[in-house]
């Protein structure tokens, strides 16, 4: 006899939800007394618990769902892939349009809020998405996504926007939501889309199942210990893995508050608001560290001792900090763990398969430079090379249509080809880069980029550094470094030659480590949006194969010891 709801008729409603353990979780929160705060948004000046988030859920759920054509409808019935774009900054909106593409049975494909046009038409092309939800920021860029797909594709979709305007105008009582008692719907299913950076070629569309919204975001809340007393102060984007996949998705699944903060990174903000206090959770990537580093050794510093020690206090106040993206810099791990008597934690992941390697919450056991120690459940091998495999339970099913991507992006033995590069010391694991960008192969020796920026980054007068390797007819390749000095008082130094540096390194590095070309420039690196210094783009536009003839560039010779 098969199951007893092949026999009934299914359980469905407007006001049930998917028989799935995120919601199972969402619902408890949002039957308490009192509910739990779930979503402060600082930007749109709103504050909600997960009583409001459900009921909004549900109301923009039965809005979504009449805006769809009958053949998107009737894939949802049987459970085929369906994918939504979402077009939101991190806030309220977002959080209720996210939630409402899972419970109508579909795929959510977030996107950045102030996406172009063209961009943005092709995500919702590759992704075949039966329409666009968008918030109230980002209605004027939705309408002119869906005009543009029209007028330039002939692709015609709904958009669903803003999201607000469908809030239910009083609140659902709790009560009267429910859980489908129907079968668990497949968690092999797509459910979430994220697009890699692109940076080796068109942007691919990595695939999570559903069994990763509510399984990796509950293993991060077990990991890190988060529970319904924690607030997270969320400033990343949340069309990326880290955005959504750690400061969104456990603090939803453990009950716990997110405090969006959406729009660009403002150091001095930040820390006025660490200042206030009522945070216990931070994540950022090293751009956002050495920027908040800058404003403090420039702007609190030499502040009173008891003004100071309020934006020390607030920083200690926050139980985790949490790092991603690329490893954090000694000086500014050193810097951070003397303003809060504890490490800033580090973690290694991607988009295709979460954090994989992390530091534990007591990590005075960790060595310096470490990203930690492999997580629960994973299975992590290194190659000859040094190249990361991975498998976990939590990787992408898929690149979006892309069966060739898929297949070659794994070993015969089914373990993901991460194009990283590491090292291993017992338990602990050390990054030195990707293999395509990061190794570079000078003189017959392989060195990491990452050590030498380490290295040079420790010198009191650099702000920032990136080294790439440029192609050499007698080396291979030479190491490059592109440095920016800083520009605070206790810096004297106004300029940097190539032998100045390579004096500096001198008893830091071996020679054939040093680089051998230098250009100095001014202010901050150009970077990514999730704040990454993107060697494939910037390393030729720095240095172009008439790197020689630019005054900018100086050049380290042993005849000639440089060349400027």
């Amino acid at each position: 006899m098969g199951d007893r709801t092949l026999f009934i008729p299914p359980h469905v409603g407007d006001n049930v939800l998917p028989n799935l353990p995120f919601f199972h979780r969402l619902l408890r929160y949002a039957q308490r007394k009192p509910s739990p705060i779930v979503v402060r948004d600082l930007v749109a000046g709103v504050e909600k618990t997960y009583h409001h988030l459900v009921s909004d859920v549900l109301a923009f759920r039965k809005v979504l769902e009449r805006s769809l054509n009958h053949e998107a409808r009737r894939d949802l019935i049987s459970d085929k892939e369906v994918y939504i774009g979402l077009l939101a900054p991190g806030g309220y909106e977002y959080t209720v349009g996210f939630i409402a593409i899972l419970a109508i049975g579909a795929a959510v494909v977030p996107m950045a809020a102030a996406v172009p046009a063209e961009e943005a038409s092709y995500f919702l092309l590759k992704a075949r998405c039966v329409a666009l939800v968008a918030s109230t920021a980002s209605e004027n860029t939705a309408q002119s996504v869906v005009r543009f797909m029209g007028e330039s594709k002939g692709v015609h979709i709904p958009c669903i926007s803003p999201i607000a305007s469908h809030f239910r105008p009083t609140l659902l009582p709790s009560d009267e939501a429910t859980i489908s008692s129907g079968p668990v719907p497949d968690m092999n299913a797509a459910a979430l889309v994220i697009f890699t950076s692109g940076t080796t070629g068109p942007p691919k569309g990595a695939v999570q199942r559903r069994s990763y919204i509510s399984g990796n975001g509950e293993a991060d809340a077990d990991y890190y210990q988060i529970t319904d007393k924690d607030t997270v102060l969320h400033v990343l984007p949340v069309h990326h893995a880290s955005g959504v996949g750690l400061t969104f998705l456990p603090f939803l699944s453990a009950g716990a508050c997110i405090e969006f903060r959406s729009g660009s990174f403002d150091a001095a903000w930040t820390w006025e608001r660490w200042r206030q206090g009522g945070l216990t959770f931070f994540s950022g990537v090293p751009t956002i560290y050495m920027r908040m580093m800058r404003y403090y050794e420039e702007n609190i510093a030499n502040q009173a001792p008891e003004v100071r020690d309020q934006y020390i206090a607030g920083a200690r106040q926050i139980r985790v900090m949490l790092c991603g993206t690329s490893a954090l810099p000694g000086p500014v791990q050193e810097f951070w763990h003397q303003i809060r008597n504890k490490p800033i934690l580090t973690r290694y992941g991607a988009t295709e398969f979460g954090a994989v390697i992390k530091t534990e919450l007591d990590s005075d056991g960790t060595p310096q430079n470490s990203v930690g120690r492999v997580a629960e459940a994973v299975s992590l091998k290194l190659t000859d090379e040094g190249q990361i495999l991975v498998k976990c339970p939590y990787m992408f099913s898929k690149y979006l249509f892309d069966e060739r991507a898929t297949a070659d992006a794994h070993d015969a033995e089914g373990y993901f080809k991460t194009g990283d590069i590491a090292r291993r010391e017992g338990k602990y694991y050390f990054i030195l880069g990707r293999a395509a960008i990061d190794i570079i192969k000078s003189g017959g020796y392989k060195i990491s980029a990452l050590d030498i920026e380490r290295e040079i980054l420790s010198l009191d007068y650099v702000s920032e550094v990136m080294v790439v390797g440029v192609e050499d007819e007698e080396f291979g390749q030479r190491v490059a470094a592109t440095i920016s000095l800083k520009q605070d008082q206790k810096t004297t130094r106004k300029s940097l030659t190539i032998a100045e540096l390579r004096e500096d390194l001198r008893s830091r590095m071996a020679g054939y480590k040093m680089p051998t070309i230098l250009r100095v420039v001014q202010g901050e690196l150009p970077k990514s949006g999730t704040g990454k210094v993107q060697k494939k783009i910037l390393g030729p536009q720095f240095f172009p194969p008439n790197y020689r003839g630019l005054p900018e560039v100086q050049v380290w010779s042993r005849e000639n010891k440089a060349k400027l």
